[in-house]
């Protein structure tokens, strides 16, 4: 899976979690503080990744750092995708 579809689902699963299209979404987008997402909203972003990519997301190998944006959640994700693959 490329980059831009990793971005792109992040986007849908925000979309999803927030009950609203998000627009202008970066790279540099700030999950908590530019999209106001808070832990339990954290958690629901989590699980409709994990639905949408058809991956498992192992909670022990999670870092603070791993949200800090878009790009770090999607570096994240591609680490993941590369070892599922």
């Amino acid at each position: 899976m490329e980059r831009s579809e990793i971005i792109a689902t992040i986007g849908s699963s925000i979309a999803e979690v927030r009950k609203e299209e998000v627009s202008g979404l970066t790279e540099d987008t700030r999950l908590l503080q530019d999209l106001h997402l808070d832990s339990t909203a954290i958690l629901e972003l989590l699980m409709s990744l994990e639905d949408a990519l058809n991956i498992e997301v192992d909670a022990q190998s999670l870092s603070m750092e791993d949200f800090a944006t878009v790009g770090t959640l999607a570096d994240y994700l591609t680490s993941i995708l590369r070892v599922t693959a």
